[in-house]
């Protein structure tokens, strides 16, 4: 299957973090689109790889993508080398997507800047055809797509551009409560972090909404970008 977007996350829950509301926006418009998962979460806190397996497929389902995989790195542990670059080239020779949607370049968690590194590295060696990866005992085509883009996480990194999500910020938050076990839950007697706390979740609508209000919309998400970003004319600029 070709995908028009392919979202690669280190966790399950920081693609709807991210960019659940541009995906759904792009869904919407027809637009087909996968999520890959780099871990299982296993190290979070709170909850269990078997849980947030289970929030993924539900947040997956709200979103509506088309796939979703996990490569079942180690959560902590992964390493931007050969063999964890060679997995991520599969994928994208597997589903061939035009945009790629990865990690903050930096950030407070030490698996998003290494995971966006490795996503990143991966798309560009995907693109040579002296690299050979087989899957399923099938021989498979270079690919390099068009764009990566990085979603913007714990850090309030400028962006570089922003995607009015206004109509689509209920199913974003949907996407999150999904993954229950993380996120602020009254009636939790697990350990708290950072992100469990009803100051975290709100300053995921916060953030949405002051990028909006910066660009004259309700809701937006950022992105930082590896290039500079063409357009044909200053008028497709809003």
């Amino acid at each position: 299957m070709k995908l028009d977007i392919l979202a690669f996350g280190a966790h399950p829950d920081d693609i709807e973090l991210g960019a659940g509301g541009t995906i759904a926006k792009a869904i919407a418009e027809g637009k087909k689109v996968g999520v890959i998962d780099l871990t299982k979460g296993e190290l979070g806190t709170r909850g269990t790889a078997e849980t947030r397996r289970a929030e993924a497929a539900n947040a997956a389902e709200i979103l509506g993508l088309s796939i979703r995989e996990n490569l079942g790195f180690a959560d902590g542990f992964f390493i931007n080398d050969k063999e964890h670059q060679l997995e991520i080239i599969k994928m994208l020779r597997k589903y061939q997507p035009e945009i790629v949607l990865c990690n903050a370049i930096d950030d407070r968690h030490i698996d998003h800047g290494k995971g966006s590194k490795l996503v990143s590295d991966a798309c560009f060696l995907s693109g040579l055809i002296k690299i050979e990866t087989k899957l399923d005992d099938v021989n498979q085509e270079k690919w390099r797509p068009k764009h990566v883009y990085h979603y913007i996480q714990w850090k309030n990194i400028e962006p570089d551009f922003v995607v009015d999500i206004s109509n689509f910020m209920e199913i974003k938050q949907k996407s999150v409560d999904a993954y229950q076990t993380q996120f602020f839950n009254s009636k939790s007697n697990e350990p708290e972090t950072p992100i469990t706390s009803k100051s975290f979740i709100d300053s995921v609508n916060y953030r949405a909404k002051d990028l909006g209000r910066l660009v004259g919309v309700d809701y937006a998400e950022g992105f930082t970008v590896e290039r500079y970003i063409t357009v044909d004319s200053l008028f497709d600029l809003k």
